[in-house]
């Protein structure tokens, strides 16, 4: 296959358009403000009865998202591994997919006698999110050359944060302007949100869906694709201890990614609870932040070029420490705004700088990417686990969510000691040849 196809890259890229919104609508907006509010009416209170526990509403919000990313580390090994040995990535990529969005689509039922399996829905929602993005990139090494990785990346992201935008401007009006549109129940805009979310994700995947590669040609079957399976996992475990630079920056990327995605799921929650921002606010912050990530994400890629991408890297862990601080003594709405621009500037450049980077470190001529890919997710998934946890159980402990802010500062100045250590990619080619040699 030719790489650099502009069609094909240009389909690659439309993944990002078609899931994104998930991830501003469900994720960061719309979703959370709906829950909060929902969760008070159907209790009273701060706290929300869930299969028979009392839980602080915002606490079950973390941890339904903690949960929801282990089922993902703990399910997509598997399935990369099956993918790369069956040859029908493309098939697994499709069915996360569809989860996803159909599970969007039915929280358009979610009212306050639906909570439990709203919070269900919302999970698995996750689950079908993150699945497929894990296939999504795992195309990217398959269908480009090194020398463009960064830029692919970067306007991968960056489609996504547009498309996004979009279509939350239109889920924005009918919440600020029901009347508009003929709807004169207040809660039915949000949950019409949901379902356009769904729409909008299946509607748009099948572009990427009709020009990405269908599959290479399956490997030939010696046993049980399950076990075979495992056995490719083992070999790409063996691979990587065999290389100490991508072992470094899996073990910095595990722990900046940690604050970086906790602050994603939790950042509205924290406005609505500790700022008391109304709902409106939240959603035209998280607005704001999606228009800046778009100037982040090609900012990112042009410093890398000029600094190479680990420095790059330090460079946006190191705003995120700043981005803790101000979080940290905040305590006016404009406050909240400015640290919003910070968040978008950083978030959309460091997760498509450090996609791009992992995958310059795969060694070349790798047919098996989405095995490989699997070890880069599951890292993803398990650090959104344990930092959203940490998050979680920081606010139930001390009754606080600038706690738990604290906490992710703590993360974030980790992330960046353990990315210093990375030597330069140069350093480390010449390290590789001189040891073959």
């Amino acid at each position: 296959m030719r790489k650099n196809d502009p069609k094909i890259i240009n389909a690659w890229c439309m993944y990002d358009w078609a899931n994104s919104v998930h991830a501003l609508v469900i994720v960061s907006s719309i979703f959370p403000v709906y829950f909060s509010a929902t969760a008070l009416k159907a209790s009273g209170t701060a706290y929300t009865d869930f299969l028979g526990f009392q839980i602080k509403s915002s606490v079950l919000f973390s941890y339904t998202v903690s949960v929801s990313f282990l089922i993902t580390a703990l399910l997509i090994p598997l399935c990369t591994a099956v993918a790369d040995y069956s040859g029908k990535k493309k098939r697994f990529m499709k069915f996360f997919c569809y989860l996803g969005a159909l599970s969007c689509m039915l929280l358009f039922f979610f009212t306050k006698d639906t909570l439990v399996p709203s919070i269900l829905l919302f999970g698995l929602s996750l689950i079908g999110w993150s699945g497929s993005i894990v296939f999504y990139d795992s195309y990217l090494p398959e269908i480009a050359t090194e020398d463009k990785f960064d830029s692919y990346s970067a306007r991968g992201f960056s489609l996504g944060y547009l498309g996004s935008v979009l279509l939350l401007i239109f889920n924005l009006s009918m919440i600020l302007a029901p009347a508009f549109y003929g709807i004169t129940d207040k809660a039915l805009p949000a949950r019409i949100s949901f379902l356009t979310v769904g729409l909008w994700w299946i509607l748009f995947a099948q572009i990427p869906f009709k020009y990405l590669p269908a599959h290479r040609a399956a490997k030939q079957k010696s046993g049980n694709w399950i076990f075979n399976g495992f056995a490719e996992l083992r070999k790409v475990y063996f691979n990587l201890r065999q290389q100490p630079f991508l072992a470094k920056f899996l073990s910095a990327f595990f722990i900046y990614t940690m604050g970086l995605r906790t602050v994603m799921y939790v950042a509205t929650i924290f406005g609505a609870t500790e700022l008391k921002l109304p709902s409106q606010s939240l959603i035209v912050t998280v607005l704001l932040i999606q228009i800046v990530g778009i100037i982040g994400s090609f900012t990112f890629a042009w410093l890398s070029g000029k600094i190479g991408n680990i420095f790059a890297l330090m460079v946006g862990v190191a705003i995120w420490i700043g981005i803790c601080t101000g979080a940290y003594y905040t305590t006016e709405a404009m406050e909240f705004y400015f640290i919003a621009c910070g968040v978008g500037m950083v978030m959309g450049g460091i997760q498509s700088l450090s996609r791009s980077t992992y995958s310059k470190l795969i060694p070349e001529n790798i047919p098996d990417t989405a095995s490989y890919f699997s070890f880069y997710d599951v890292t993803e998934k398990l650090a959104i686990v344990i930092g959203t946890f940490i998050y979680g159980t920081v606010e139930y402990l001390t009754g606080s969510m600038r706690n738990s802010i604290l906490a992710l500062l703590v993360i974030f100045v980790f992330g960046l000691i353990l990315l210093y250590r990375i030597p330069s990619k140069k350093a480390y080619r010449y390290q590789m040849q001189d040891s073959e040699n």
